[in-house]
């Protein structure tokens, strides 16, 4: 479907009334930067707020935003571009690739003496399961298990960016449930090891110069970190707290496929838009065949169904769930909901989310998306995301009038 005949002023100005509204009053974010792209450009993008709330720089549309899990759809775009010129076959053993994912076992429990029970899987993981959260992996904000291996094990936390991050067992056998957790970051190293360069220089080679993303990367530079917007915490009273010590590893280990990158929202408008636009970038170029944007965007958990995510560690998440009673499945990589969305987002759209509040949606049917970031302290903040769901709603709002 080519992209809907509207007046893209009326949806710029519905936005960014959103966008505006967003960082004032009792209600708040601290900052704001939202856009919206159809697949041929973008065609709404604004900020509101400040960087900090502590110091006077005003939230800029050139911020730098850690991502989070927004990272995951450009590591499975990575893959997808293996799987096009057949060196990556998704139903392989992924140790065939990585042997290190080999060697994880299966948490059955604790044992009398807090010593967590393991036994081997029952099979091998694949990079499918990696893909579709169906492997085993977990997170420790949503997972209590995986919440008692840090507290009573030193289990490190992913957002250290560490090999001994990522050695958590798996929670059930492979393909048997989903539980969202740290599998794109095995996907990562999967990439890794079939191209035998890190991934950010696969990222770097293979999509974000293509798309013209200078702002995307593992490492800023000087000037992305000029411009880098503070972390906060939201507060029991609803006070927002600066967080200047915060920050992912600029230096990391592990180049994290699951959370790592920085970027901001017109780089990653850019993104949206090659999935939009069926794979190809605003010059033409084909970062993925047409024909891999339609086998990844069909669901491919059978059966199973996106489940709501626990807040375990409340500093860090709410309990969080899109759309709570509607079904959704999962695509190679993002969420799908199985219905219209209560803001207009039809049937079969992509979208998904970072830990920091950042948001976005792809709705390949009329052809635009949107992404909303800002970086707030624990996931699913009642603000933030529903200043998100308003922006979303009120872009649809505009397309409908």
């Amino acid at each position: 479907m080519s992209t809907p005949t509207v007046s893209f002023k009326r949806v710029a100005d519905a936005a960014d009334a959103v966008v505006a509204a967003a960082s004032t009053g009792d209600d708040r974010v601290p900052g704001v930067v939202a856009g919206v792209t159809t697949d041929r450009e973008t065609i709404h993008l604004s900020a509101s707020g400040l960087r900090a709330l502590d110091e006077d720089t005003p939230m800029s549309t050139d911020s730098v935003f850690a991502i989070f899990s927004t990272t995951k759809a450009i590591t499975g775009t990575a893959a997808l571009q293996l799987l096009e010129r057949g060196e990556l076959d998704l139903d392989a053993p992924a140790r065939e690739y990585e042997p290190r994912i080999g060697e994880i076992q299966v948490i059955e429990g604790f044992d009398d003496a807090g010593q967590p029970r393991l036994r081997a899987p029952k099979s091998d993981i694949t990079t499918r399961q990696l893909l579709t959260h169906t492997a085993g992996f977990g997170y420790d904000f949503f997972n209590e298990t995986y919440a008692r291996l840090a507290t009573e094990h030193g289990q490190p936390s992913i957002v250290t960016s560490s090999m001994a991050a990522l050695r958590s067992p798996l929670l059930f056998d492979p393909g048997t449930q989903w539980e969202y957790g740290s599998n794109i970051d095995w996907t990562g190293l999967v990439i890794e090891a079939i191209t035998g360069k890190r991934l950010g220089e696969v990222m770097r080679t293979e999509i974000l110069e293509p798309l013209g993303m200078t702002d995307t990367a593992f490492t800023r530079t000087d000037d992305m970190r000029a411009r880098t917007a503070t972390m906060h915490h939201r507060n029991a009273d609803g006070s927002l707290t600066p967080d200047h010590d915060f920050a992912l590893p600029d230096d990391p280990e592990v180049h994290m496929g699951g959370h790592g990158l920085y970027s901001t929202v017109g780089d990653y408008l850019t993104f949206i838009r090659m999935w939009l636009n069926d794979g190809r970038s605003d010059s033409g170029e084909q970062i993925l065949r047409a024909e891999t944007v339609s086998l990844a965007e069909q669901n491919h958990l059978g059966e199973l169904k996106v489940k709501m995510l626990p807040g375990v560690i409340p500093s860090l998440s709410n309990d969080a769930e899109f759309f709570p009673g509607m079904p959704k499945s999962w695509a190679l990589t993002f969420m799908l909901n199985d219905e219209v969305a209560p803001t207009g987002r039809p049937a079969g759209s992509l979208a998904w989310a970072g830990l920091a509040n950042l948001y976005y949606w792809i709705d390949r049917r009329n052809k635009i998306g949107g992404y909303w970031a800002t970086q707030i302290f624990p996931f699913a903040d009642a603000i933030s995301v529903g200043g998100y769901l308003d922006f979303e709603t009120a872009v649809y709002g505009a397309l409908e009038g």
